[in-house]
This record gives structure tokens, sequence and C-alpha cells, in this order.
């Protein structure tokens, strides 16, 4: 796949605006400020392609960016605790209507910040996941951040802390910063958007 090749499509805001699905879709989820934005630009080589901002909540739609063979989609973050009641609730229907409306999620990239346990949101938004049958990873962002037994030891964690789940996803820890995990990440984006 050719990455670099990727453009911004369309932002939608609302139910409604969603277009259905025409080709394979790689989804970004997690809360507001973990870094979405950073790593779709990393993913793509390209320094602004995907609006980064160090204001929470600050993707408030759903962001198509086309590539020849399937679209990756930013999601808005979850969990800014400064958004209004009826901005949560046009969040909540939009994300609901993403996710149940039949479209082709060939995989979904969950985010969690590595030097964190997940927050209820999280773990949340992980068992949703497993329940609806998607395929989803998570990537660990922030992996710049800990030394290789502070890594380890998040690692072992992890493990215990999402002991719910019935099939443990596979895990990329990754640093928008230097790179790290992004070509491995990248790799299985592509095996799950190229096999039939």
């Amino acid at each position: 796949m050719h990455f670099e090749k990727a453009f911004f499509e369309a932002a939608y805001g609302t139910p409604k605006q969603l277009k259905p699905s025409d080709k394979k879709e790689i989804a970004f989820s997690g809360r507001s400020n973990v870094g979405k934005s950073s790593l779709i630009n990393r993913i793509l080589n390209r320094k602004k392609l995907a609006k980064v901002s160090s204001q929470p909540g600050k993707t408030a739609t759903i962001n198509f960016y086309n590539i020849e063979d399937c679209h990756l989609v930013d999601l808005p973050g979850y969990g800014y605790a400064k958004v209004s009641a009826g901005e949560k609730r046009r969040w909540a229907d939009l994300m609901d209507a993403y996710f149940t409306t039949n479209r082709n999620i060939a995989l979904v990239v969950q985010l969690i910040d590595m030097r964190h346990m997940p927050s209820e949101l999280d773990l949340d938004m992980i068992d949703y996941l497993e329940q609806m049958g998607f395929n989803f990873v998570l990537a660990l962002t922030k992996a710049d951040k800990l030394n290789k037994s502070q890594t380890e030891k998040r690692m072992k964690e992890l493990k215990e802390e999402l002991s719910f789940l019935d099939n443990f996803p596979e895990i990329f820890p990754v640093s928008s910063l230097n790179g790290d995990g992004i070509e491995e990440l990248k790799e299985y984006i592509t095996s799950k958007v190229e096999v039939d």
C-alpha cells in the first residue's frame, strides 16, 4: 500500500452525512488527546494531513483519508469532560451510526496511552469492539516515554487489565515522535486491507 499517497477526502459531523462504505476502512479510536491524528500523520508520512491539536476534543467529526485500497478513518476522541451534554449526545449518535450501519470496517486501531492503565471508557470501548465482533488491535501511544523495563512492566500489567477479553488482540507499542512500531503497524494494516 502506498500510504504516502493518502489525501483528505471528507469530514462528517452527523449520522445523515455519512456516506456508505465504498472500500475497506481502517478506523482509529481512542480518548481525546491520545494521539490519533499524530499517529495517522506518522503512518501516512505526512506532517499536517490530519489536524493535530493540544486542545482535547478538537476532532469533532469523523474524518476520512483516502488511500488507493482503503480509507483511514479518524474518529472523534471520547471522554473530554468539558464538552457540553448536547455535544456528547451528537458524538454518541455519530459513533453509533458509524459502527452499526454495516460499514466495511476491516480493522479498528484502538489507541491507549502506554504510560497509563486504560481508562474506564477505554475498557468499555475495547469490550464493545470484542462484543460486536470487530477486528481490532491496540496501539500503545507515547512508547518513547518509557524505558525498556517500564515497557515490559506495562505490557504485563495490560494483560491483567484486559483479562476479561476472550481473544487478546495484537499490541503495537508506537511512537509518533520517533517512529517506533510504525512500520510493524503499517504492515498489519496492509495485511487486513489486502486480504480477500
